[in-house]
């Protein structure tokens, strides 16, 4: 057997978030309990086909319920389920490191002088304390971006 080269439970929790539009439905649903239209108009952006095949993938990873009202007209709601808001609270680490890495941009922006509009294939200065890469060619490589930095390991 092979050992993987990555926590298979890590890929399980990733795969349970993964997809541009499960975020900020998760984050929506920690508020209230949302019709299927509130959700539409309070994530800017996602289509109601997509909205509709996150909700189910998430509705089928326990994350989420789907209440049908008996009313006339129908009314559905969605909200967290108990596993659905641990899955919340399992993600606030993340959000904290994403501040972080938000005020590393700017401070690398800032520091560059480059205004924030540019594009991620840039590569930007890295902040002294954060400066413990090499340089190593993978094939492969691309030039610009940061697939030639390997992590010195101290």
């Amino acid at each position: 057997m092979t050992e993987q080269p990555y926590p298979a439970e890590l890929t399980a929790a990733l795969n349970v978030i993964g997809g541009k539009w499960k975020v900020p439905i998760l984050c929506e649903l920690r508020r209230s309990s949302r019709r299927f239209g509130e959700l539409r108009r309070l994530i800017p952006g996602v289509s109601e086909k997509v909205l509709i095949q996150q909700l189910r993938e998430m509705e089928a990873d326990g994350v989420v319920s789907r209440e049908i009202f008996d009313e006339v007209p129908p009314r559905v709601e969605y909200s967290l389920t108990g596993y659905g808001s641990s899955l919340s609270e399992a993600l606030r680490p993340l959000a904290v490191w994403g501040a972080a890495h938000q005020r590393r941009v700017a401070w690398a922006l800032e520091a560059s002088g480059v205004e924030a509009r540019q594009p991620r294939r840039h590569r930007l200065p890295v902040p002294p304390a954060v400066r413990r890469t090499r340089k190593v060619r993978r094939p492969g490589a691309d030039h610009l971006g940061s697939a030639g930095l390997v992590p010195r390991i101290a």
